[in-house]
């Protein structure tokens, strides 16, 4: 049966607020709304106080205090979920954005709030906020305009926080907006293009691209990989049919090894050293071969050269293919010649071999990088 006496509330709204919501306004404990949510009471008592030390932002506080005014009218009028008070003034009334408004209205502002010297301004009559950018020079140009309930929106999403307050108040994008605004522009990107997945769009934001010259067949070509993450590092998240972690942490740990010394072993004005020797597979061009000395850090390449070859033919391409040259299980089959899916077996081989050798030549707590 519905409760008639709890306000609709919009679908953006934080999972945080709306427990303070319910521990201010409907009266719920702590104990009970942890119970509630499969959460631990001090986990939940965090989140409530963090927003009540937070009242002092003044369109936070307006916020609150709207959905507040709404809980107060469903009391008073239960037929009536999502109608504010009449009598409440303009500065408090409902932020009625809907979810569409918000992505468009995120996109364009928060990409003005990213710029350099840029705020966002507001002041207690104002019905709208203004996005100011300072340039070097000393000029200020505006470069938006947007709906207060927009802008309260924003400070309930973390994305806006207020440097200072007063009779003209100034807001800055936070990370968590610069999070936001990445994975809308990305969306945006996959939905121009056709591949739109909407789980792919929260992992994006996390993902740093960066690009790496290879040659293949003589010729050259540049590759897109993740520069925050390798491909283990994916397999290390990822659980069996038993819940077991597939790749468990000493083995993560051993392939990130690998790529530290890898990637020291390139720094110095030759970056490209002579790796593709240790291929064995039918694509030998993972990287440019090197006609003389490298001049990095020779401690450095001769710890991955050593794992090389003590893994071999097989388990050492894909060692060298997914840990360093961060080639995905898919395109390292598919050069390797190997079937679908088989790769992750290998590579799992490999790291158990690349663990067992740092432990016989170093031990647990070596070598040190350098």
């Amino acid at each position: 049966m519905p409760d008639l006496t709890h306000p609709r509330l919009p679908d953006w709204l934080p999972p945080a607020v709306r427990l303070y919501l319910d521990h201010t306004e409907d009266g719920c404990s702590f104990r009970a709304l942890a119970k509630r949510e499969g959460r631990h009471a001090s986990t939940i008592m965090r989140q409530v106080r963090r927003y009540e030390n937070r009242r002092d932002d003044p369109l936070l506080d307006e916020a609150l205090t709207a959905f507040s005014r709404m809980f107060e009218a469903t009391r008073a009028n239960p037929a009536r979920k999502d109608t504010p008070p009449m009598s409440a003034p303009l500065r408090h009334a409902q932020p009625t954005v809907d979810d569409q408004a918000l992505d468009r209205e995120g996109r364009r502002i928060l990409r003005r709030l990213a710029e350099p010297g840029a705020v966002m301004a507001i002041a207690p009559e104002m019905e709208k906020a203004v996005v100011l950018r300072e340039f070097p020079d000393g000029r200020n140009m505006r470069t938006g305009v947007l709906d207060r309930a927009v802008a309260q929106a924003f400070t309930l999403k973390d994305w806006i926080a207020c440097r200072k307050a007063g009779r003209v108040s100034t807001y800055e994008i936070t990370a968590i907006g610069r999070a936001a605004l990445k994975r809308m522009i990305d969306d945006e990107d996959r939905r121009r293009h056709g591949m739109a997945e909407a789980p792919a769009s929260f992992a994006d934001q996390h993902r740093t691209w960066g690009e790496r010259s290879v040659v293949e067949d003589g010729v050259r070509r540049r590759v897109r990989y993740n520069l925050a993450e390798s491909p283990i590092g994916v397999l290390g998240r990822r659980r069996d049919k038993d819940g077991k972690p597939f790749l468990e942490a000493e083995l993560v740990e051993a392939g990130e090894r690998l790529r530290e010394d890898f990637e020291l072993a390139q720094m110095g004005p030759r970056v490209a050293q002579n790796w593709d020797r240790f291929l064995t597979g039918a694509d030998r061009g993972g990287m440019q071969a090197d006609s003389g000395l490298a001049e990095g850090p020779s401690q450095a390449r001769t710890r991955v050269a050593a794992a090389l070859r003590d893994l071999g033919p097989g388990l050492g391409d894909v060692a060298l293919r997914c840990c360093c040259f961060l080639e995905g299980l898919e395109i390292a089959e598919k050069r390797l010649g190997w079937a679908a899916r088989s790769g992750k077996i290998v590579l799992r081989i490999a790291l158990q071999r690349l663990r067992r050798h740092y432990d016989e030549t170093y031990g647990r707590s070596g070598p040190l990088i350098g």
